[in-house]
């Protein structure tokens, strides 16, 4: 853009160029205090963002301190418990334990009636031994 177009003034070489440098400056300057102001506030959100990243990380550090203690704690008792572990798992890798629920039934179907009978059995016995023995004998007086 010319500023001399319309005052009817010769154009004179570089002068208009001159004119424009210093247009675009001010316009630079002018916008300076916002542009200072919009890095400023990014400065002070660089700055928070950096004390929360600061306070993360040290809740960090303190966790994997607190779980470092608990691993500690934890790992000889866990280790302690290979060896008996290994064994149940040898014990549970039997093919005889794939039977025990077959034989559990068996037990629950067969085997349980019959203590079951066998107690009715005894309680029967048992009633009929105390009533003979409150019965008088036939040499005992009132009998």
């Amino acid at each position: 853009m010319d500023p001399f177009r319309g005052l009817g003034l010769p154009r004179i070489p570089g002068l208009s160029d001159l004119v424009d440098v210093l247009r675009e400056q001010t316009e630079a300057l002018a916008q300076l205090p916002r542009t200072m102001a919009e890095l400023n506030t990014a400065v002070r959100e660089l700055i928070a963002a950096t004390r929360v990243a600061t306070e993360t990380v040290a809740s960090a550090q303190r966790t994997a301190e607190r779980l470092e203690g608990l691993v500690e704690e934890l790992e000889e008792p866990v280790r302690a418990l290979r060896p008996g572990l290994e064994r149940v798992g040898r014990v549970l890798d039997d093919p005889v334990v794939d039977t025990v629920p077959e034989t559990l039934r068996t037990v629950a179907e067969d085997l349980l009636p019959l203590v079951h009978g066998l107690r009715q059995a005894t309680d029967r016995v048992g009633s009929v031994t105390g009533l003979l023995r409150r019965r008088p004998r036939p040499d005992e007086p009132g009998g």
